[in-house]
């Protein structure tokens, strides 16, 4: 499906504030609260809109260690090990990616013990060869709401 510019501007608002009204959208990028609806419920249905939440400021909740792991598999498991991977609670995003890694899994921690047990838990995954852990040290950026 292809989005025209009133498709992005609809989901433009949503990113600013998914709580506002179709009512209020439409207002703000002046096009009938009609079209706001229509055009939702057909972004819903293709997917392009998978739901609906809110932002988070994961350090004021005690998030305070943010990990990118490099991983590597063995024996073609790749999708099986990323699979696990998603699993595991702390895990914010998984990548198949390409170069000398197979995968990369970022995750938020609240401590280094706990940066440590999921270190030891992807080690125990099967077919998981080594990982290579970085800790970031300052974020500048972390808003994965683009259209």
């Amino acid at each position: 499906m292809s989005l025209d510019e009133i498709d992005r501007r609809i989901l433009s608002e949503y990113l600013k504030d998914a709580r506002r009204s179709s009512r209020e959208i439409a207002k703000l990028i002046g096009v009938s609260t009609t079209t706001v609806i229509a055009r939702t419920k057909r972004m819903e249905k293709d997917g392009i809109i998978k739901g609906y939440t809110v932002i988070l400021d994961h350090e004021k909740l005690g998030y305070d260690i943010t990990a990118i792991t490099e991983i590597t598999v063995s024996k073609g498991k790749l999708l099986d090990v990323e699979k696990e991977v998603a699993k595991i609670p702390s895990t914010c995003a998984v990548y198949d990616v390409t170069g000398e890694v197979d995968c990369i899994a970022i995750a938020k921690f609240r401590s280094r013990k706990e940066l440590s047990e999921y270190t030891k838990q992807l080690l125990s995954i099967p077919y998981v060869e080594r990982t290579n852990t970085h800790v970031v040290l300052t974020v500048v950026k972390e808003d994965f709401r683009i259209i």
